[in-house]
């Protein structure tokens, strides 16, 4: 007997306004425009005869009959999804697709990478690099490095590990007539910025430190030219202690003071159930833990903060 089955290609749409409870976030997830949403789910409806969505001036809200259909197309997708993953991975098998951010990636990963290589030759690592979170399925993705809270949805998270944050330097700050010693001397130099979440009004203060312009000096939105921009010795960065712990050890950047920050966000190995199945998969997974319990970096003081608000990105 044939199944009765909704408009198969408009269950991505009703999927994803039913998870952001937005036809606009959903829109802008899978690349459509919010009247493409709206066509698809009112197709579903039409073909169901059943109202899904209450729509509002400028909100949607599940009716009760589409919070249960939501639930169950929502599995759906996802052994779906789960099924696609089995099926194409004989066909890449020694290709591994690692999701991140191009700070964790250009400052922490990469760096390492040819460990990984020399102990799996079979197994060819491609990089995804992004300041959104990707999409497993869509995207081709087998494993991520997240930044973030962790609990993502309708995947294995695992925590890898926290996040310091404290001034860094080229060695040469730390010399000549406004040599850095203490924190009120920097005053006398220029602040780096990144898009990282805590910032410098947020240890200028916890370092009881008054009278400097927390907003002042240079600014990026990349956190690997921010880390380069303080090696070559062109101010002061907050550094992230993963992003930053190969060029202290190399002596390329020194903390010049011992306060840092914690931050609450942390670093999170991210993958699809059963992902784990797959040699390549498992085989990184153990091989990021194990270089991260080798990295981790030199005790010192720190200090529980907030992070501050930010948009929602994949900040590694």
């Amino acid at each position: 007997m044939p199944r009765k089955l909704p408009p198969l290609t408009a269950l991505p749409a009703f999927d994803a306004a039913a998870r952001h409870l937005s036809f606009t976030n959903a829109a802008a997830e899978l690349n459509l425009t919010h009247g493409a949403i709206s066509r698809a789910i009112r197709n579903i409806e039409d073909r169901l005869g059943v109202q899904l969505f209450e729509r509002g001036t400028r909100s949607v809200k599940l009716t009760p009959a589409g919070a249960i259909y939501a639930a169950e197309i929502g599995t759906a997708l996802d052994r779906i999804g789960a099924a696609t993953l089995v099926a194409t991975a004989a066909r890449s098998a020694n290709v591994l697709t690692v999701s991140t951010s191009d700070g964790f990636a250009g400052r922490w990963l990469v760096p390492r990478l040819y460990r990984f290589h020399r102990d799996n030759r079979d197994i060819d690592v491609r990089l995804a690099t992004s300041g959104v979170l990707a999409d497993f399925i869509r995207d081709g993705i087998d494993i991520a490095i997240r930044y973030g809270a962790g609990g993502y949805e309708g995947v294995v998270s695992e925590f890898l590990s926290e996040e310091d944050v404290s001034p860094v330097c080229s060695p040469e700050l730390l010399k000549g007539e406004h040599s850095l010693r203490l924190p009120r001397d920097l005053k006398h130099h220029t602040l780096i910025h990144d898009n990282f979440r805590i910032d410098w009004a947020t240890w200028l203060q916890h370092a009881g430190v008054e009278g400097i312009n927390s907003s002042s000096g240079v600014k990026f939105d990349s956190a690997t030219y921010a880390v380069e921009a303080a090696v070559h010795g062109e101010g002061v960065l907050l550094g992230r202690s993963s992003l930053v712990s190969a060029d202290l050890a190399a002596g390329r950047l020194v903390r010049p003071f011992d306060l840092a920050l914690k931050s609450r966000s942390k670093y999170y190995v991210v993958y699809p159930e059963g992902a784990l199945r797959q040699k390549k998969v498992k085989a990184f997974r153990d091989w990021i833990f194990a270089e991260m319990r080798a990295d981790q970096p030199d005790a010192h003081r720190r200090s529980p903060v907030p992070d501050r608000p930010s948009r929602p990105r994949d900040r590694g």
